[in-house]
């Protein structure tokens, strides 16, 4: 790969992360606030009679809606906003270090495999996600400590900067890494994600080669490859995400401030333990609903970038 698709690889995965980061801020708030254990401070307590007439408390799972009203009322809109910053700074130079690190993978392990096999985008998906990881959890535990930062209206909220400095007098530099173990676990995600959506485009493409051979017309994009491209990372990404979600729901749990949550699977097991396998599931929906548009958009605009540059 010549230096100047790299550079297209790089710029391309930072438009399309951009792009689908400011569209879906909202929904990222949502699913933050419901995977963290702060979300019982929204959850009101259901008075249950017992058989000897006395009463319990039990509490109720939010759902993202009652969620999304509460942070309304006591935030304000700019609260579903919040970590905006700090993802929108990282978002570029991660999907643009994930997208250039898979392609140069990929182009590297096809000439030790199959060409544009399965194991080859898996194994390309992998090592661009442990590098774009590696590179910038940082920001993204900022970005998580900002979303958690639940004040209500006219009180001062914490910037990024004061963040940083509160996790490092606490933590050290070390602090700045928490999560960093969900992540790589979450990793699986993400090469469920690519082979399926290799394999679609790559059925597409077929289909699209057979249609203008059929047709002895040139082959040219259309505004419906694009559609294509967006239904292909949707499907691919609801699969992916379904089956690896949990390690969301720990994630969160690892970047909260002053937590009693330590190691992945120390808090894999404590979620169980005290909140029920439920919450290995928390927000999912909202994730969903927020992931698909999100991937669509970002997918489809890293094609439409590298397509309008490389001519």
């Amino acid at each position: 790969m010549s230096q100047r698709d790299t550079l297209v690889h790089l710029f391309a995965g930072g438009c399309g992360g951009t792009v689908g980061a400011i569209l879906t801020c909202p929904l990222e708030v949502v699913k933050t606030r419901l995977q963290s254990s702060s979300v019982t401070l929204y959850i009101s307590e259901v008075q249950l009679s017992t058989m000897a007439g006395a009463s319990v408390n039990r509490v109720v799972s939010p759902g993202p809606l009652h969620c999304l009203k509460v942070i309304l009322e006591k935030e304000g809109p700019r609260s579903l906003f919040r970590g905006l910053g700090p993802n929108l700074v990282g978002v570029a130079p991660s999907r643009a270090i994930y997208f250039a690190a898979y392609s140069n993978c990929k182009e590297k392990l096809n000439g030790l495999f199959d060409p544009d096999s399965t194991q080859v985008h898996m194994i390309s998906a992998a090592m661009a996600g442990f590098t774009a990881i590696t590179a910038t959890n940082p920001i993204w535990l900022i970005k998580t400590r900002l979303q958690l930062d639940a004040r209500n209206r006219g009180e001062k909220r914490m910037g990024a900067f004061e963040c940083i400095r509160k996790v490092y007098q606490t933590d050290g530099l070390k602090g700045f890494y928490r999560g960093m173990s969900a992540s790589y676990a979450g990793i699986s995600e993400t090469v469920i994600h690519f082979v399926i959506y290799e394999s679609i485009k790559q059925k597409l493409l077929e289909y699209k080669i057979a249609s203008t051979m059929e047709n002895e017309e040139e082959s040219v994009k259309e505004v419906s490859d694009f559609v294509g491209m967006m239904l292909a990372a949707a499907t691919s990404k609801t699969c992916a995400t379904s089956i690896a979600y949990p390690h969301e729901v720990v994630r969160t749990r690892l970047r909260e401030e002053g937590t009693k949550y330590r190691s992945f699977f120390q808090t894999l097991s404590l979620l169980v333990q005290e909140e029920g396998y439920g919450s290995l599931y928390r927000g999912l929906t909202t994730h969903l609903v927020r992931q698909i548009p999100n991937t669509a958009i970002m997918m489809a605009t890293y094609e439409l970038v590298v397509y309008l540059l490389n001519g």
